[in-house]
């Protein structure tokens, strides 16, 4: 009675030992990257995906990344570009795939962005789907994390004055 008791007791332990495998390999996936910038670099992407204002980010086993922002905002590649505060996404080399939270202005429209993905990056090129197109841009326009500022009147003013225009008189 007592080998049944060990035995039970052993294959309690072991699970215990599993379970906290589990845990701590999912702690070493979000923790061995000092920023999601450098997550996004060693997935083959750009840094410059996101932010540079990003509050924190979580990788769980599965590839689901889950980026925080202090608050939704705008950002400018080609076209203007809004961050919600939650942008989530399945994370796979060269791909960002199932976005949630993250939209791009086409034509006075707001298109939900639903996969940003690097097929070559030799070819300088990374596709972003939106779901109505697929649009082909210059890998380029996102080395660098780019400046979001908050949604208002202002940030369109802003936002001009960044990228060189002037008020025409």
């Amino acid at each position: 009675m007592s080998i049944s008791h060990t035995s039970s007791e052993a294959n309690f332990h072991l699970l215990l030992l599993v379970l906290l495998a589990v845990a701590a390999s999912d702690v070493v996936v979000t923790a061995s990257y000092s920023s999601i910038h450098e997550l996004l670099r060693s997935n083959g992407l750009p840094a410059g995906l996101f932010p540079e204002s990003v509050k924190s980010y979580k990788l769980d086993q599965k590839g689901r990344l889950e980026v925080q922002l202090d608050r939704p905002c705008l950002a400018k590649y080609e076209n203007r570009v809004l961050f919600e505060t939650v942008v989530s996404a399945n994370l796979s080399f060269g791909q960002l795939k199932g976005l949630e939270g993250l939209s791009q202005e086409e034509l006075f429209l707001w298109l939900p962005v639903k996969d940003i993905i690097v097929n070559d990056p030799s070819s300088g090129l990374i596709l972003i789907d939106i779901g109505l197109a697929h649009k082909q841009l210059s890998l380029s326009l996102f080395e660098d994390p780019p400046v979001c500022r908050s949604q208002g009147s202002s940030l369109y003013t802003a936002g001009r004055k960044i990228i060189g225009f002037q008020d025409q008189r």
